[in-house]
């Protein structure tokens, strides 16, 4: 409902802005231009869609090899221990565990459609063992929360549309993404444990976080050192090397197995591929709609009301161009990527804004989204503390994606 508010939002002001510029500055093109922008936005989202098409589908079939390898099995024994103190009322075999590794593992890899249906079954089996059906409990709540949070290993999906967009290094968000979405995966781990009384000081859970805090603090040591030039190497060079080492994982896999590595891509191939074509008029919607709202000035005057208010205060307002993408977020998947994707044409894809942009897309998730369809595909109405932990996860996501904005690419 609040993707509808928004997007009709949009066309509104466009609309009044227009009559605006038109009665009282006679301004004659102003129409004109916003009717040609649905044409060029329209065109946009299906080429960008089309593009995207053959990755995921790519994806979706390297992911189908993988999860009948056995890679399930293998994180389980890898973060088992991990989950089980996370998840206490869940046991150490419960049927929710598969479901949902591969739900973390795909939004690890940026797959964010493939990874919803797996964690809508997910949440269907703890609802099974959920005493209070319309309440949700404290294992779905975790595991929306860490959801919400956006955890992003590998962001295929925006290196695509960067790739379509003509940039330089398509993989040179990478490593500023790895980190910053440590950081609000983190602070949504720490503030469910403290609602839910969590000890966060036992051993295997302090092993995990500190292993993960040092791998991660390391990082940015390693890459502050690093001159402009050599941190974008450095981040190319790495970000392709693990992607191409999950392609070969997952196909030794499926040859230790034994499996049809080939019928088994292309089950999840088909998967991918029909995921793909749905995205199409939900892109074109809400392009069409961004792009007329730009056209119009309204999104100049957003801007530049918020950079004056910033640089009134004395901080560098550079960061601003990327807000909209922020603040769309949490409410919409599709209408942060169109936001995103504005922000690329419009400043440059290989700009300061177009990659803060892609750094603020994968910082967190949609935290709404996910709250309704989670929740809403199991009945439950009473959220409890889900949604101010998914929230304040999602903010300190937005801080460190611009932090580390001025730190790879300012």
């Amino acid at each position: 409902m609040a993707l509808n508010y928004i997007w009709i939002f949009f066309f509104l002001i466009a609309f009044v802005i227009g009559l605006v510029k038109l009665i009282f500055f006679g301004n004659l093109d102003v129409f004109p231009e916003m009717v040609n922008a649905t044409f060029d936005m329209a065109k946009t989202g299906f080429e960008i869609s089309l593009g995207l098409t053959g990755v995921l589908t790519f994806w979706s079939g390297i992911m189908k090899i993988g999860e009948n390898g056995g890679i399930v099995n293998i994180i389980s024994r890898l973060i088992g221990p991990f989950f089980n103190k996370l998840f206490p009322e869940l046991g150490k075999t419960h049927p929710a565990y598969g479901p949902m590794m591969l739900n973390f593992a795909a939004n690890m890899l940026g797959l964010d459609n493939a990874a919803t249906p797996m964690g809508l079954q997910a949440m269907g089996e703890m609802q099974k063992s959920n005493p209070s059906k319309d309440t949700a409990s404290n294992a779905q709540i975790m595991f929306l929360v860490l959801n919400a949070s956006g955890l992003t290993i590998i962001p295929i999906a925006i290196m695509v549309y960067r790739a379509q967009l003509g940039a330089a290094d398509p993989s040179d968000i990478f490593i500023p993404i790895l980190i910053s979405t440590f950081f609000s995966s983190i602070t949504g781990l720490i503030m469910v444990s403290i609602y839910q009384r969590i000890n966060l000081w036992d051993r295997t859970i302090i092993a995990y976080l500190s292993g993960m805090f040092f791998f991660i603090s390391g990082l940015i040591y390693w890459t502050h050192t690093l001159p402009q030039e050599s941190l974008s190497l450095y981040s190319k060079v790495v970000s392709n090397i693990i992607l191409f080492s999950i392609i070969i994982g997952f196909l030794i896999l499926g040859l230790r197995k034994k499996i049809n590595a080939y019928e088994s891509f292309i089950d999840g191939a088909k998967e991918g591929f029909t995921t793909a074509v749905k995205i199409i008029p939900y892109l074109v919607a809400m392009l069409v709609a961004i792009g007329v709202f730009r056209t119009s000035g309204a999104m100049d005057y957003m801007i530049s009301g918020i950079r004056w208010g910033v640089e009134a205060i004395g901080m560098n307002g550079d960061f601003v161009g990327s807000l909209p993408t922020a603040l769309m977020k949490p409410l919409s998947g599709s209408g942060s990527r169109g936001m995103m994707i504005d922000a690329m044409k419009t400043f440059g894809v290989d700009s300061f804004v177009g990659r803060l942009s892609c750094l603020v897309q994968a910082g967190t998730d949609t935290t709404f989204f996910i709250l309704a369809v989670y929740f809403g595909a199991v009945g439950i109405k009473k959220t409890r503390h889900a949604l101010v932990c998914a929230l304040t996860a999602d903010l300190v996501g937005l801080i460190a994606s611009i932090l580390l904005g001025y730190l790879f690419f300012h």
